[in-house]
């Protein structure tokens, strides 16, 4: 009988004030302000994987590593890999080309200084590596990652790479460079390219829609890519007052649902992290790093 395929586990370590949603009520330079659930909270998500007894990838963010490198070590003493989500959670395309390289090595090299081994994945704040700012991919090479896990292959007000791959593949930068890309997951419903990788489309939609598309990725014997942030298991974290009510819907939708959601979910699928899962697939040949055809517009 086939081994079932095994899917990529990935957590975006970055506290709650630091998400894009808040960006206007949260600016970066009140961050130290807010009290930091960061640790409390991935503990807990590491807990959870113990008891289930899987491994992923933690995208951490440079500014909580530089602040709780203790953190970090944890993470990869017990067993997962670490990857960089950037310096300070700004969007790719606000930053100019030497903001971007600058604060991406400084991240990469503080993760490497703390874990004593390489980093070679990365991870756009809020997957801002979109057209405008695919020269993102260029200094990710550059700065020697082998791979990346920014671009959404779908339609969205804020971020998206409309048009390109929906599974793992190796991309051609603009100057020519390769990475290994393993896209965010989606499927097509209704003639729709609907985003169905986690975060807040998992609360979002009903477990079980997200079980049968994500168990649908696989029935094509396809590995699909979850992503989680350690806020999401704490319902219970401060509000923050004078939110548009897109971004309060975006952030605090279905909190209280998002754990016990994702333990019943860690028991339904196999996963590993992505380093791992990529090592299993045979990719395919490269593919430039934005193709711009048609599609239509996924839910947000």
């Amino acid at each position: 009988m086939a081994q079932p395929i095994r899917n990529a586990l990935t957590v975006d370590v970055e506290d709650y004030f630091q998400v894009s949603a808040l960006a206007g009520a949260i600016p970066p330079e009140d961050w130290e302000r807010w009290p930091s659930r960061v640790v409390r909270n991935t503990d807990r998500v590491l807990d959870l994987f113990a008891r289930h007894d899987v491994h992923g990838t933690f995208f951490v963010l440079g500014w909580i590593a530089e602040r709780q490198p203790d953190l970090v070590r944890r993470i990869a003493d017990q067993g997962h890999e670490i990857a960089s989500h950037g310096y300070s959670h700004q969007l790719v395309y606000n930053q100019t080309p030497a903001v971007f390289r600058e604060e991406t090595r400084r991240s990469k090299v503080l993760l490497e200084d703390i874990i004593g081994s390489p980093v070679t994945g990365y991870r756009a704040a809020s997957y801002s590596i979109t057209p405008e700012s695919r020269w993102a991919l260029d200094v990710l090479a550059e700065l020697g990652f082998s791979w990346d896990s920014s671009l959404f292959p779908v339609h969205h007000d804020t971020y998206g790479m409309p048009g390109t791959p929906e599974q793992p593949y190796r991309l051609t930068t603009d100057g020519g460079a390769e990475l290994v890309e393993f896209p965010l997951s989606t499927l097509r419903v209704a003639g729709q390219r609907v985003p169905i990788a986690g975060g807040g489309y998992f609360r979002l939609f009903p477990y079980w829609f997200s079980r049968w598309g994500l168990g649908t990725i696989n029935a094509r014997g396809q590995p699909f890519i979850f992503y989680l942030h350690p806020w999401e298991v704490d319902p219970d974290q401060p509000r923050v007052p004078g939110l548009p009510w897109k971004s309060r819907f975006r952030h605090y939708n279905n909190l209280d649902r998002f754990y016990p959601r994702l333990d019943k979910l860690l028991g339904a699928f196999p996963f590993g992290p992505v380093t791992e899962i990529l090592a299993e697939q045979s990719l395919r040949p490269s593919a430039p790093a934005a193709e711009h055809r048609p599609e239509p517009t996924a839910a947000s």
